[in-house]
């Protein structure tokens, strides 16, 4: 008979839940003028970096409005100039007394129109040069392109959605949890978030977000932040959450799940640290006999079961063959295999 020596101690035991790597933020970018959009040469899922040309509006629309300001600014430099002359002319006239007063204020308002008019068309020429410049859209950070929601060569208005974007390093998942459950997590719980796709890919995170009111019946939304990334991690990927509870017991150790006598059955519906009864196999080294035992299991951990009463440290329990032993049976013990 193969046993296993009692000897892993444990304070916690392990729910875990499948979900899905989301984005932690993603931005939408748009346009702050409107325009014919030019060629759009991006993918969904194409890494950007900073300051990268993402979309352009086609640029003649705006040139030819700078063109046509341009040479507003300059008929009114014109104006001013002519201004100015007439003024200066009109104030030596005035000291001659060839002309009035009146005509030399006349004069002089000309000159105030004409520069007002200038800072007004140098201003509007400004507007058409920034809106040139807020034709191109320029990824903010480094990122990955979440969406296109555009095509090429369309009209767009200023603040339409032209694509989305997010950090890379920026992930979390959320899922839904029991009432039980909910009422044991707070904001900043640790948590580890391992990948479906590459069980060996383990990586932090912290509870971010905790939803007061149930989606579904009795179901709570839970939204875990990942701390730190990975390379090969991508938007989308199946993951699987671990969150760590208390045991109701001091300690408690791990059994594998072949110890159980066959016909134990654990409720679909259990909940977290709630105590259920098993039935194992422990080893009698003074009679060489197996007895039948109620152990209590409490959670379970990388596919064993986290025992937190019933067995002490040293006692052997039967992993193998347990079908076929009885109460009271006399066995002899195969050496010890690693579960």
């Amino acid at each position: 008979m193969i046993t296993t020596l009692v000897s892993d101690a444990e304070e916690v035991t392990v729910r875990r839940y499948p979900g899905v790597l989301e984005p932690g933020e993603v931005n939408l970018l748009s346009f702050e003028v409107g325009g014919r959009l030019g060629r759009v040469n991006l993918d969904v899922g194409e890494r950007v970096s900073s300051g990268q040309l993402l979309a352009e509006l086609e640029p003649e629309q705006f040139e030819t409005i700078i063109e046509n300001r341009s040479a507003a600014v300059e008929e009114v430099r014109a104006s001013l100039a002519q201004a100015e002359s007439d003024l200066a002319r009109s104030e030596a006239l005035l000291e001659s007394g060839t002309i009035t007063v009146v005509r030399r204020d006349q004069d002089a308002t000309t000159v105030a129109q004409a520069r007002a008019q200038l800072v007004q068309a140098e201003k509007n020429l400004a507007t058409a040069e920034q809106d040139l410049g807020d034709s191109k859209l320029f990824a903010p950070f480094d990122g990955i392109i979440d969406s296109i929601e555009v095509d090429s060569f369309a009209t767009v208005g200023a603040g339409q959605t032209v694509l989305s974007i997010y950090q890379q390093s920026e992930y979390e998942v959320s899922f839904t949890v029991s009432f039980d459950v909910i009422n044991q997590l707070i904001v900043g719980t640790p948590a580890t978030v391992r990948l479906a796709d590459d069980p060996t890919i383990s990586l932090e995170g912290v509870v971010s977000e905790l939803g007061e009111r149930a989606g579904q019946v009795s179901s709570f939304p839970v939204v875990v932040q990942l701390k730190e990334s990975a390379p090969i991690i991508k938007a989308g990927m199946a993951v699987e959450v671990g969150l760590e509870f208390s045991l109701p017991s001091a300690r408690g150790h791990l059994l594998p799940m072949s110890a159980v006598i066959p016909g134990t059955e654990i409720p679909a519906d259990a909940k977290p640290n709630e105590p259920l009864a098993l039935e194992v196999f422990v080893y009698d080294p003074d009679t060489r006999t197996v007895q039948q035992r109620s152990v209590t299991m409490a959670g379970i951990r990388d596919n064993r079961f986290l025992i937190i009463d019933g067995l002490s440290e040293g006692e052997r329990v039967a992993t193998k063959g347990v079908a076929f032993l009885r109460e009271g049976m006399e066995v002899s013990l195969l050496p010890d295999r690693e579960e």
